[in-house]
C-alpha cells in the first residue's frame, strides 16, 4: 500500500461503455492519517476508447489504506481479491476488480514518504477507518464461504454455460432500490443475463436489495436461458431474503419438472408445502402448477389430495384449476370424480372453458348421464363454439345406447353442418341405436347407404348388419353380406359366422346352417359353443338326428350341448332317446341343469304311471 502512495499512479476506469484516466499530480498529509491527493482526469468516450480528449479536470480524491487482502493489483505487487459469497448464499463467487492501478512515476521526495509511512502506522490492516471512500463501505461478510479460485478460468455450471461465477461487480452511482430493481427487471427481460447478475450482485454489495418482481424477472431469465444452476441459487437467495411469491414457486416447479422429472418436482412441492413460511406465501396458482405436473404423471390420487389442500386452506379454484381436474379424472377414468370437479366448477359461478366442457361430455357419457351432456353440449353451441367430432360421436353414441334414436340423428345432423366428417364409430353408434330401437329394417337400409357412400366399412358394420338379418330371420341377406365380407378381404371372424348360422336358424333353414358351418371348417375358423349350440338347435327343429348324433360324437363333450339336445328331443316326443343321452351324460360325470332334471322327472313320471295302469288293467 505504501509503494502505492509513494508513487506517482495513473489508472483507468471502464464503466457503461465510458473510459477515465487518472494521473496523480501531488498529494499532501490530511487529518487522521488520511492522504489527500491531486489527480488530473481524461475522460475518452466509446466501447473503444478512442483518443480524444473531452475535457481536463482537476479533482481531489480521499484516499483511505485498505487492507491488502481487499485490493487488487496495486502497483507491482498483485494480491487477489478473496471471493466473496454475498447473493447466492451457498454459491461461490470469483468477482473481476474492474479498475487496475499501474505505477508510472518515480519516487517522490522522503518527506511524502516518512508522511505515508506514519499514516499507515497509525491504521489496523483489518480496518478501513472512518472516512469512506467514495463507493461506500465494502463489508466483508466472515460468515460466507470463501474460494480461492483462478480468475483467468471460469466456472461452468452442470448444463455446460458459464456460471454466475464469472460476473463482475460495478460501482452504483444510483441508490434507488426501485430504479435499480426497474434495470434489473429491463435486463431480464431483454435475456441480458450477465448484465442482470451484475447488477444483482453490485446491489447486494452496496447494501441494497431489489424487489420481488425484478427477482421473479431474474429467476425467468435464468431459466430461459438454461442457467438452473444459478436459478437454483437465486431462488434460495430469494427464499433467504423473504422475497418469494407464489409465481417465485410456480417458475422454479416448473423448471425441476422439465429437467429432474415431476417425481423430483413433486417432492420439491411436498418440501415446501411442510414449510410453514414457505407455505404463507403459497397461492392458488402454485397448486394449479403442481396440478399440471401431476397431470403429467396421470397421478390422480395426488390430483386429488391437491384438490382437498385447496378447499381445506380457503383458496378459491379458479378456471385453470378445474379445468385441470377434470381433463386428469377423464383420462384417469375418474368420471365421478370429474363431474364432482365440475358441479364445484358451476356452483362457484366459473365459466367452463372449451377443453373442459369436451372432457365433460365424455365423462357424461360414460357414467350414462346423457342429458347433462346433451346440455353441456347446448352450452358449446351457444357460446358459439365448435364441438369437436370425439364428443359428437360420445353423444350420439350415448343417446344410441338411451335408445334416444331422434336425437343421435339430429346430433348427427349438427355433427355434418359442422363440416365434421362422419367415421366408423359415428356410423357404428348410429347403426347400434337403430338395432337396440328394434328397428332392424332401417338399421340395413343405413347400412346399404353406408357400404355404398364410404370405404371405412369394416367388421363391426357388418356384424350390426348382420345381427339385424338375424332379428328378422333373413338368412338370405345373411348370406350375401357374409359373401361380401369375403370378398372385401376382412378377416371373418367366428362371431360373423355364428350370425349368418343364428339367421339360418331364425328362419328354420337347417341345411343351410351346416352348409354354412361345413365351410367355415373350410375356412379354418375355428367353432365354439355357440356355433355347435346354434347349429344343434337348428338340426333338432328340422329333425335332423343323424347330424345331431354326428356333431355330439364330433366335437369334445360339453354339458351346454348334451342339455341342448335332451331339450330338443324332450319337446319332439323322442323321450327315450333323451333317456339315453341323459344316462349317457351322467355317465361321462356331466352335471345337467334344472331344466334337464325336470324334463327326466316329469317323462320318468309319466313312464310310472303307464307302468302303474298297465299293471292295474292286467289284474
Amino acid at each position: 500500500m505504501g509503494e502505492l502512495l509513494r508513487n506517482s499512479a495513473s489508472f483507468s476506469i471502464i464503466s457503461n461503455g465510458l473510459g477515465c484516466r487518472y494521473q496523480s499530480c501531488s498529494q499532501s498529509r490530511g487529518r487522521n492519517g488520511v492522504c489527500s491527493r491531486r489527480f488530473r482526469g481524461c475522460f475518452f468516450v466509446g466501447s473503444v476508447m478512442k483518443a480524444y480528449r473531452r475535457h481536463v479536470v482537476q479533482c481531489r480524491r480521499n484516499m483511505v489504506w485498505m487492507p491488502v487482502h481487499q485490493c487488487a493489483w496495486f502497483g507491482h505487487f498483485r494480491k487477489k481479491m478473496s471471493p466473496l459469497n454475498f447473493l447466492f448464499g451457498s454459491s461461490r463467487i470469483v468477482p473481476k476488480m474492474v479498475a487496475s492501478i499501474e505505477s508510472e512515476m518515480d519516487c517522490e521526495d522522503d518527506e511524502e514518504n516518512s508522511l505515508i509511512q506514519k499514516g499507515k502506522e497509525e491504521f489496523e490492516l483489518d480496518s478501513l477507518g472512518q472516512n469512506l471512500p467514495p463507493w461506500g463501505n465494502l463489508v466483508v461478510d466472515e460468515s460466507l464461504d470463501f474460494e480461492h479460485t483462478s480468475t483467468g478460468q471460469p466456472a461452468i455450471s452442470s448444463n455446460g454455460k458459464d456460471t454466475v461465477h464469472d460476473s463482475k461487480v460495478h460501482f452504483l452511482e444510483e441508490r434507488n432500490e426501485e430504479e435499480l430493481s426497474r434495470r434489473v427487471l429491463m435486463l431480464s427481460r431483454s435475456n441480458k443475463v450477465r448484465s442482470a447478475l451484475e447488477l444483482c450482485r453490485s446491489m447486494k454489495l452496496s447494501g441494497l436489495q431489489p424487489n420481488a418482481h425484478a427477482c421473479n424477472s431474474l429467476l425467468s431469465c435464468l431459466l430461459r436461458n438454461g442457467r438452473l444452476d444459478d436459478a437454483l441459487r437465486t431462488f434460495e437467495f430469494i427464499k433467504t431474503n423473504e422475497l418469494i411469491t407464489g409465481h417465485t414457486n410456480s417458475l422454479i416447479l416448473k423448471a425441476i419438472a422439465d429437467t429432474q422429472g415431476c417425481d423430483a418436482a413433486l417432492a420439491m412441492f411436498a418440501e415446501l408445502e411442510g414449510d410453514h413460511e414457505q407455505k404463507k406465501r403459497f397461492d392458488v396458482i402454485v397448486y394449479n402448477t403442481a396440478l399440471s405436473i401431476c397431470g403429467r404423471l396421470n397421478n390422480w390420487v395426488e390430483t386429488e389430495r391437491l384438490w382437498r389442500r385447496i378447499q381445506q386452506n380457503g383458496y378459491s379454484g379458479t378456471q385453470v384449476t378445474y379445468s385441470l381436474l377434470v381433463s386428469i379424472f377423464v383420462r384417469c377414468n375418474q368420471n365421478e370424480l370429474a363431474l364432482d370437479a365440475y358441479n364445484e366448477m358451476i356452483r362457484n359461478g366459473l365459466e367452463p372453458r372449451d377443453d373442459t366442457m369436451h372432457a365433460m361430455i365424455s365423462a357424461c357419457t360414460k357414467e350414462e348421464k346423457w342429458d347433462l351432456a346433451l346440455s353441456i353440449f347446448q352450452k358449446i353451441l351457444n357460446d358459439g363454439l365448435k364441438p369437436n367430432p370425439v364428443a359428437c360421436n360420445a353423444l350420439i353414441n350415448s343417446l344410441g345406447k338411451a335408445g334416444e334414436v331422434r336425437l343421435a340423428f339430429k346430433i348427427f345432423d349438427i355433427m355434418k353442418s359442422l363440416g365434421h366428417t362422419p367415421d366408423a364409430f359415428t356410423w357404428n353408434s348410429l347403426l347400434g341405436a337403430l338395432y337396440r330401437a328394434n328397428q332392424y329394417a332401417d338399421a340395413l337400409d343405413l347400412f346399404e347407404r353406408i357400404r355404398k357412400q364410404s370405404s371405412l366399412v369394416n367388421v363391426h358394420l357388418y356384424n350390426t348388419a348382420l345381427m339385424s338379418c338375424q332379428k328378422l330371420g333373413l338368412w338370405d341377406r345373411a348370406l350375401q353380406l357374409l359373401w361380401q365380407m369375403e370378398a372385401s378381404g376382412l378377416l371373418v371372424a367366428t362371431a360373423s359366422y355364428n350370425l349368418v348360422i343364428s339367421a339360418c336358424e331364425t328362419a328354420r333353414k337347417p341345411k343351410v346352417a351346416l352348409q354354412v358351418y361345413d365351410h367355415m371348417i373350410h375356412q379354418k375358423c375355428v367353432p365354439d359353443t355357440f356355433t355347435h349350440l346354434s347349429l344343434i338347435r337348428s338340426c333338432i327343429w328340422g329333425s335332423l338326428w343323424a347330424e345331431v348324433e354326428e356333431i355330439l360324437n364330433r366335437v369334445p363333450e360339453n354339458v351346454s350341448l348334451y342339455n341342448a339336445v335332451i331339450h330338443g328331443m324332450c319337446l319332439k316326443g323322442k323321450v327315450e332317446s333323451a333317456k339315453k343321452l341323459y344316462m349317457r351324460m351322467r355317465k361321462n360325470g356331466l352335471k345337467p341343469d334344472g331344466k334337464t332334471r325336470a324334463f327326466m322327472l316329469q317323462n320318468l313320471r309319466k313312464d310310472q304311471f303307464k307302468v302303474k295302469r298297465s299293471s292295474y288293467h292286467s289284474r
